[in-house]
């Protein structure tokens, strides 16, 4: 038993990777990659930490809840739809009285200050700074999951965001209103048995409809990189049956609650709505985990080979990915994408990309733009390619990183440093005169 387990496990953590789709039939390659999505997914949520994630995500929005629903509330009243705007959030958190009427409390004290002196000052810089840190907190987080180092500039942090703040309640509103509107026809039809059943299951679909979209928006949008809609969406439906299925769980659970009452009193629905947060938050990030893992399981294809790779292969690789690029360039055709470069040669696309940031950074190749409007990326040399030799690319390569090390090469250990560069220019006196074009 133990032998069949251990089978299993080496296959799902190794032999599956190494599987091309040449080797396999379409249905089994797909088979085989709905597995290594799974399996990517609950690894990466098990080292990424998104439990500790959702509690501070939960912990962020605790803060910023009332400055938020009270910039939705104003844009609401400004709408004049203030009256939907309030039915939808009593109803959003799962339907706790005691929650939602405390924070609806906060939320008339908070706007009731803004007649005042002091809030257009400090209060109103206060507020934009609450909002701004939480979905700047959100963003940090999917940008972690998406490994984008590159946050979005604070122009467009303001931009982006108070443009989704606007629009929010409007789409709010207009489920509520296409809710109201199809519960109305569904009454006034109820005569009709055929399209009675389908309206009322219509009715029922509009709440997961519209978690879908709003999971599936927020995949799309919250990452600063490119995101897939067909991966953001499968993903979006998932998450979004889930946090419907744990509202409804949630919604019965409060019976519970009074069980509580004698102990904490007017208190007793706080836990709960800690509850509430901290789960939809993990149902919500491990949604984004699911989407990176779909759009990017072609990246981990032989991953642990990758990071075992040994050295002269590794030198292989940057030789032929060079020598290729070279080549396109001197034929005038159109320069490679890391995409094309992996899939026409079956070189693993995790291995490329890294590949390609070294030889960028040894200054033999660089980035340019082919299409301005997807922002498509491919590569060119960065020098005269008859210049460009196997033992240019080798001899920086070799000096590639930091030497600036508190070890005497210079007088105590100079027999040893100098002994790895006399062989060092024995091992490219030949390779000096191969250019990379002509492999």
């Amino acid at each position: 038993m133990n032998k069949k387990l251990n089978t299993i496990w080496k296959f799902l953590t190794y032999d599956i990777w190494r599987i091309t789709e040449s080797e396999v039939t379409k249905t089994k390659f797909s088979l085989y990659t709905i597995i290594k999505t799974i399996y990517l997914c609950v690894n990466r949520f098990s080292k990424d930490q998104i439990m500790n994630k959702a509690s501070a995500l939960t912990y962020s929005t605790l803060l910023a809840i009332v400055p938020i629903l009270a910039i939705l509330f104003a844009i609401a009243r400004g709408f004049g739809f203030a009256n939907l705007m309030e039915h939808q959030v009593r109803h959003g958190f799962g339907g706790v009285k005691d929650t939602t009427e405390l924070l609806m409390q906060f939320v008339d004290s908070y706007l009731s200050q803004t007649k005042s002196g002091v809030f257009i000052g400090v209060g109103l810089v206060l507020l934009l700074w609450t909002v701004i840190n939480l979905t700047s907190n959100i963003e940090r987080t999917f940008n972690r999951i998406w490994q984008v180092k590159k946050p979005r500039s604070m122009y467009r942090k303001v931009t982006d965001y108070f443009s989704m703040f606007l629009l929010l309640p409007i789409l709010i509103v207009v489920s509520g209103g296409l809710s109201i509107f199809m519960t109305t026809t569904m009454k006034e039809m109820y005569n009709f048995a055929v399209l009675a059943p389908i309206l009322k299951f219509l009715v029922r679909l509009i709440p997961f409809a519209l978690t879908w979209f709003m999971f599936t928006g927020l995949y799309i949008f919250m990452p600063n990189t490119k995101v897939k809609f067909k991966n953001a969406f499968i993903s979006g439906v998932l998450a979004g049956t889930a946090y419907q299925a744990f509202q409804y769980l949630y919604i019965d659970s409060q019976v519970w609650v009074t069980k509580y009452n004698a102990i904490y009193g007017s208190f007793a629905a706080i836990p709960m709505f800690l509850l509430w947060m901290q789960t939809s938050w993990t149902i919500c990030l491990f949604g984004a985990e699911l989407t990176y893992a779909g759009q990017n399981i072609q990246n981990f294809s032989f991953d642990k080979d990758t990071r075992n790779i040994s050295r002269r292969y590794r030198d292989f690789i940057a030789i032929l990915i060079c020598s290729l690029i070279a080549k396109r360039f001197v034929n005038n055709e159109p320069p490679y994408s890391a995409e094309e470069l992996s899939a026409e040669h079956h070189i693993p696309i995790r291995l490329t990309n890294q590949i390609l940031y070294q030889l960028q950074e040894i200054n033999m190749v660089h980035e340019v733009v082919t299409d301005h409007l997807n922002e498509d990326i491919a590569y060119l040399p960065s020098m005269d390619t008859n210049q460009m030799s196997v033992a240019i690319l080798l001899d920086k390569l070799d000096s590639y990183g930091s030497e600036d090390f508190k070890v005497d090469k210079d007088n105590k250990f100079v027999g040893q440093w100098k002994v790895l560069i006399e062989a060092r220019e024995e091992y490219y006196k030949n390779a000096g005169q191969v250019l990379l074009k002509d492999l």
